[in-house]
């Protein structure tokens, strides 16, 4: 088993992101359609279908995808789809998710079976608890067909970038999965913005992604945006900005809206030194009447006409 990168470090090499082609490559039979097809078609006809679709796989999602069609039609369900199915099942995932991991992995079922073991068993070793790996694979299946090499070089990409501990690791990738088998350009991208153009050091950088993962895949321009409205127009430091980097995870219409009504009002006061203080995580995460009542002191139909006018 490759070396844990949670417990020591090591090279991490460069890495790719899975393609479908790699993952569910087979070679498919002539009398089988090949490319695109319309499976509902064979709905009737096929037992592994029809199973399929009683668990909640969505057949047109799939039939979109090159030749994953004429894949599904060559698996038997008893020797080929139950066993990955009772996999799924004694791993823990819940048997209500089995639908949506296979329209989203759909190449699970080809994967050898002994292999699907080793990934959970590897992730488990690394000290992700039983219920943890249930909920990450049911979140992001396509964990499921990364080598334990692959999924060990990931967890030190980010340790190792991030410079952080083992247990903070796995309570990043455990939040959001799918950075384990997600591509690294976009992570790449963002953490060069976040310390090039946006300005935030080191310590700030972990405690942003600590707090909101989602960061780290982030539309850079919704990103910059935000970030620029914040610290620029209501006039936010670097550091209270990183104290509560939910804010560059909401929507900027809900940000820009808000403090646009609040600077109406006179109450757009985002020092925590001066009087009548409004933090950043208050802004953002009550629901409009709340704000309104607690933070703006107004009626909801106030802002709701104070919208309209924008």
């Amino acid at each position: 088993m490759a070396s844990s990168y949670l417990d020591a470090a090591a090279e991490v090499s460069a890495l790719e992101l899975i393609s479908e082609e790699e993952a569910g490559s087979i070679t498919v039979p002539s009398d089988i359609p090949p490319a695109s097809i319309s499976l509902k078609y064979y709905v009737d006809k096929s037992e592994t279908l029809s199973k399929l679709v009683q668990l909640g796989v969505d057949l047109w999602k799939l039939e979109q995808r090159p030749n994953v069609g004429s894949m599904l039609l060559k698996l038997d369900f008893n020797t080929d789809v139950a066993p990955r199915l009772l996999f799924l099942k004694d791993i823990g995932v819940d048997e209500s998710r089995f639908g949506h991991i296979i329209t989203q992995n759909p190449f699970v079922l080809t994967e050898n079976l002994e292999n699907l073991h080793s990934r959970v068993n590897f992730l488990k070793s690394q000290k992700f608890s039983s219920e943890i790996v249930a909920s990450m694979v049911a979140r992001a299946p396509y964990i499921l067909n990364f080598t334990v090499k692959r999924l060990d070089n990931r967890l030190g990409f980010y340790q190792q970038t991030l410079k952080l501990s083992a247990s903070n690791t796995r309570h990043i990738l455990a939040r959001l999965p799918r950075l384990l088998c997600g591509s690294l350009e976009p992570v790449k991208e963002n953490l060069k913005v976040c310390e090039m153009e946006l300005g935030f050091k080191e310590n700030e950088i972990q405690h942003i992604v600590l707090t909101v993962p989602k960061v780290l895949t982030a539309n850079k321009r919704k990103l910059t945006q935000i970030f620029d409205f914040v610290h620029n127009t209501m006039k936010v430091p670097h550091d209270l900005i990183a104290k509560f980097p939910q804010v560059l995870n909401c929507r900027f219409m809900r940000i820009r809206e808000r403090h646009q009504f609040l600077e109406y009002l006179g109450k757009a006061q985002y020092n925590p030194d001066l009087p009548n203080y409004i933090s950043l995580e208050r802004l953002v995460i009550m629901p409009n009447h709340i704000f309104c009542t607690e933070l703006a002191l107004a009626k909801s139909a106030d802002f709701s006409l104070f919208q309209k006018t924008l």
